[in-house]
């Protein structure tokens, strides 16, 4: 055997046992026992969460989501029934009311147009801030009448004196008035008619019954200065009339049954006839005072259905609820301003840094920006887009004369809808916002859209050192502090607190040092 080739042979084996030999130890540092794999899976030594102060510009804005809305919508009703024109019925109304022509949603309505028709009349919108609550004619007199007489003359029908009481040039303002609109004005019913030739013929009777009394009383003082006795009752035991008078002539004679003295009867009777007249006259006076007062308040009036006051005029149509045919219910419709606005909710915590007259900016989905304005919150911002107060009716009294304690005015009481507002004894409730809009541009004709609404509430005085919320910390004695770490250290630096956004806080030191890229402590 050739020792080379032997010698060959054992190098091989030695090298291969030395190859395994490794192999195994190689395999055995990659397997590690349970116990291992726990021990170097274990967590590592809890330490501070860190966030580097910055230096920057701090600006604190409250954003929420509105909607665009057309402001102080009210419900739109009539306060009574309309007339009937020339063909009246008692006190000037129909007995049924249908509309005959409905208002048009989104029409704008302006001083003196017609909203709609009942039965074939107007009814038309003037301005005032007393609701039409009664009808109103000649006679009547108060606040709303004065606005009546105001909008006549602004419409081109002078009605005379703005006197607050209806009178004549206030009867042929409003005829005026309902001929250039195409209608006639409503005249007196014809119960009214009929009762005033009643009146007028008590006066006639009256009249005639003061004149055959007088005659009458006339005839008997003739009778008794002659002492001819009671014409009136026809007694001729008394004598000759003539012959009566030619003895109290010729005889002289001043005696107890001279003619001359009246007897007892003759005393009596004139005394009847002077209460007979009396009568008559008082019988009089009372007819012509009947007529006088009734007189008063007959002529051209304004049935309670046919006007309806708004306090501000133009408005808009927004929601019709009624159709031609249908019978007048107690709502028609709802009006509002042709202005429009946004109304929000914001949390009560972000309420309390609003004010009124804060700028606001408003965002529409495509990102076009206009301005606005807080003008109210809470209740206030709540009553102005709620339904809550009526046009064309109310339950307050105004006016002097005794229709004056009918219904009155609804319509003067904005926010008083029953609307619920539980912010009002919640500080925490979301709120009500409400942001006028001081000019529309992209907004325009933008109703019921939704838009970013954007309040700056403030800003820091250029560029500041700022914090994490989470990093303020508050010690038993109220001072507001954070933790600094410094070299694996922990450090308290005494702060005092300012303007907060975004989950930041504006920090100025009080004791120690703090600078921006300082790490502050916001968790463990």
């Amino acid at each position: 055997m050739n020792p080379l080739s032997s010698r060959k042979q054992l190098g091989a084996l030695v090298g291969a046992v030395i190859l395994v030999g490794a192999g195994g130890w190689f395999a055995g540092t990659q397997v590690r026992s349970p116990a291992d794999a726990a021990a170097a899976h274990r967590a590592p030594k809890a330490g501070p969460v860190t966030v580097a102060v910055q230096l920057r510009s701090l600006t604190a804005t409250v954003v929420t989501t509105g909607s665009v809305e057309f402001a102080s919508p009210k419900p739109l009703s009539l306060a009574g029934s309309v007339g009937t024109g020339a063909t009246a019925a008692a006190d000037g109304e129909g007995a049924e009311q249908r509309v005959t022509k409905a208002p048009v949603v989104g029409a704008k309505v302006k001083e003196g147009d017609v909203l709609m028709t009942v039965n074939g009349r107007p009814v038309i919108a003037l301005s005032g801030s007393v609701p039409m609550y009664r009808a109103l004619g000649p006679g009547t007199s108060g606040d709303d009448v004065k606005q009546l007489q105001k909008d006549l003359r602004g419409l081109g029908f002078d009605p005379g004196a703005i006197s607050g009481t209806y009178g004549q040039g206030t009867a042929t303002a409003v005829t005026n008035f309902y001929k250039h609109e195409g209608y006639e004005a409503q005249q007196p019913s014809a119960d009214d008619q009929q009762k005033l030739g009643q009146l007028q013929q008590a006066v006639s009777a009256a009249q005639e019954t003061l004149l055959t009394t007088g005659d009458s009383s006339t005839g008997d003082s003739s009778t008794g200065d002659s002492s001819t006795g009671d014409s009136s009752t026809g007694d001729s035991s008394t004598g000759d009339s003539t012959a009566t008078t030619e003895t109290g002539t010729h005889g002289g004679t001043d005696s107890p049954s001279s003619p001359s003295s009246p007897s007892p009867k003759s005393s009596t009777d004139t005394q009847v006839h002077q209460l007979q007249l009396d009568s008559a006259h008082k019988a009089l006076d009372m007819a012509n005072a009947a007529l006088s007062t009734f007189q008063a308040t007959y002529g051209t009036k304004v049935p309670a259905g046919e006007v309806v006051f708004f306090p501000k005029l133009p408005v808009r149509l927004d929601k019709v609820t009624v159709k031609a045919g249908d019978s007048v219910s107690d709502q028609i419709g709802t009006v509002t301003s042709s202005d429009l606005v946004v109304q929000a909710v914001v949390p009560g915590s972000d309420a309390k840094l609003l004010r009124k007259g804060m700028a606001v900016e408003l965002t529409t989905t495509e990102g076009k920006k206009a301005e606005g304005t807080v003008s109210a919150l809470g209740a206030d911002a709540t009553s102005s887009t709620t339904p809550s107060t009526s046009a064309g009716s109310g339950d307050g009294s105004a006016g002097t004369t005794s229709e004056d304690t009918g219904p009155a005015a609804a319509g003067t009481s904005a926010g008083t809808s029953g609307a619920s507002d539980t912010s009002a004894t919640d500080a925490s409730a979301p709120k009500q916002l409400r942001i006028s809009i001081t000019e529309p541009g992209p907004l325009a004709g933008q109703a019921e859209a939704s838009v970013k609404v954007s309040i700056k509430i403030g800003a820091s005085d250029g560029k500041v050192l700022t914090v994490p919320v989470a990093a303020i910390r508050t010690s038993s004695d109220g001072q507001a502090r954070v933790q600094v770490q410094r070299d694996g250290k922990l450090t308290d630096v005494q702060v005092t607190v300012g303007l907060s956004a975004a989950g930041l806080v504006e920090v100025k030191p009080t004791s120690g040092t703090l600078k921006q890229a300082d790490e502050v402590v916001v968790g463990e």
